[in-house]
């Protein structure tokens, strides 16, 4: 187990998350530049994660399916708009052993080209419609940025849902609903607070009509999308020839939607959450919501055994929980072990439980010490509830904290390019003006709220002319 963490987040919130997200023993460096291992104690959320998100696409109707790795280019190239916005970023295979390839091959940086190939050969009739096609994978974007564990590497894990509708409504509504899936998912598995809405025309994904997102506030007023949901409109079914013969037997093209999330939202929820101790996991995604530390001085055989039935009853309310009997660490030394990986919930027996029958307590959130009867031990199921919902609470209050309303573009640009705030402004929307505000302050819209609101000014924010929309604008990683 590596030493604690040894730089404080508020100084230096990347190079603290870097050593969280290696001394946790969460990810690690690999042998290739930009290309994570993902260690049992991280990939283990993943599993949590895809369990949940599977079961909630499942619910309405989604199955998964599995597509090649390797994209012609001539495939990938038949959507320009889309290919234009990866171009910098694909990663393309030339040669097969000692063979230069007759066609470059592009390593999968998304799979709505491969995909909708084969969709152009499965659709002929509407009764084939909806189509609803999930899968799991990983994707490769050769990032020329720097990369970050988690944040932006070479190879995420993610998932790629890709349907396929007869009218523009019915794909906008899937597009939605995903977007609440994902809501859903941070906030009741990794107790993120997050916003919801759709991207600016500049920031939208390529070949997309609408692109929603739900994005989270960072500690240093910084934003990250944590997953976003297409209406891809007829952008794709034509340049793929993907049609289907109505009931009046006449060739329609189809409305497309696509959408993913990516180990990038565990990342977002170690920079809402953790602290200078290391991890801060909820009891919902946590690998072990519970440790049971031994404290012994005495009687080590009958506090051991105490020990063991409390993790038997625990196994037996299906609360993850792990027995550190280790006698060549101290209690003192495991305590902050599982503070730096962010247990929820540490149990200490020692000769003072063992004779009366209780268990101490100590929450990670805060620190919080209580002691139960061994007869109550139901009740650690509503503790473990209780951290969520607190944690939840307390990263709501701190991201409203982080939102200032703006009408003065002096003070926008200052707190903008300072990330003194995450700016709510009224804005003109177009990519123009996006583009000056990014070049003087760095930063761009996040995301514009997905009902109409009363505009916060009639004027944009920068550039004087009439303001369509609210937006929130800062800097994102």
């Amino acid at each position: 187990m590596a030493e604690g963490i040894d730089i404080k987040k508020e100084s230096d919130l990347i190079s603290w998350y870097n050593q969280v997200v290696i001394k946790s023993e969460m990810l690690d460096f690999s042998a290739v530049k930009g290309f994570a291992v993902y260690r049992p104690y991280g990939y283990e959320m993943w599993e949590r994660s895809v369990s949940y998100l599977d079961s909630k696409f499942k619910s309405v109707g989604v199955k998964n399916a599995y597509f090649p790795l390797l994209i012609p280019e001539s495939i990938l190239s038949k959507e320009k708009e889309h290919i234009a916005g990866f171009n910098p970023e694909v990663a393309w295979v030339t040669m097969g052993g000692d063979t230069k390839l007759d066609e470059k091959l592009a390593i999968r940086p998304t799979s709505e080209t491969i995909m909708y190939d084969s969709y152009s050969k499965w659709i002929k009739s509407y009764r084939d419609l909806p189509l609803l096609i999930n899968q799991w994978n990983t994707m490769v974007r050769w990032e020329t940025k720097e990369t970050r564990l988690l944040l932006r590497g070479r190879e995420n894990l993610w998932q790629e849902g890709h349907c396929v509708f007869r009218t523009n409504e019915e794909a906008d509504k899937n597009a939605r609903d995903i977007l609440n899936f994902y809501k859903q998912f941070l906030e009741e598995m990794l107790a993120v607070p997050v916003l919801a809405g759709r991207k600016s025309e500049s920031e939208k994904f390529a070949g997309a009509v609408t692109t929603y997102t739900v994005e989270a506030i960072l500690p240093n007023n910084f934003m990250s999308q944590a997953a976003t949901s297409h209406n891809l409109g007829q952008n794709f079914s034509k340049p793929f020839d993907i049609k289907f013969l109505d009931e009046k037997n006449e060739l329609q093209y189809p409305f497309q939607t696509s959408w993913g999330i990516s180990m990038r939202s565990i990342g977002v929820m170690l920079l809402v959450h953790g602290d200078n101790k290391g991890l801060v996991l909820s009891p919902h995604i946590a690998p072990y919501q519970c440790v049971i530390i031994p404290i012994i001085k005495e009687e080590r055989a009958a506090i051991i055994k105490y020990c063991k039935q409390i993790e038997s009853k625990l196994k037996e309310m299906n609360i993850r929980v792990l027995l550190d009997s280790r006698e060549e660490y101290s209690p003192g030394w495991k305590l902050n072990e599982y503070d730096l990986k962010g247990v929820p919930l540490k149990i200490q027996v020692g000769k003072r439980e063992l004779d009366s029958k209780n268990i101490s307590l100590k929450t990670r959130i805060n620190n919080e010490q209580s002691s139960l009867a061994f007869d109550e031990i139901e009740k650690l199921k509503e503790k473990l509830e209780e951290i969520h919902e607190k944690m939840l609470e307390n990263a709501r209050e701190d991201s409203k904290k982080r939102i200032k309303e703006e009408d003065s573009k002096e003070r926008f640009v200052k707190e903008v390019k300072d990330s003194l705030y995450v700016a709510k402004a009224s804005w003109c929307g177009t990519p123009e003006c996006e583009e000056k505000i990014k070049n003087e302050t760095g930063a761009t819209s996040r995301l514009i709220p997905l009902e109409n609101e009363e505009l916060i000014s009639k004027k944009c924010i920068f550039c004087g002319n009439d303001s369509k929309v609210n937006a929130y604008f800062a800097k994102s990683y």
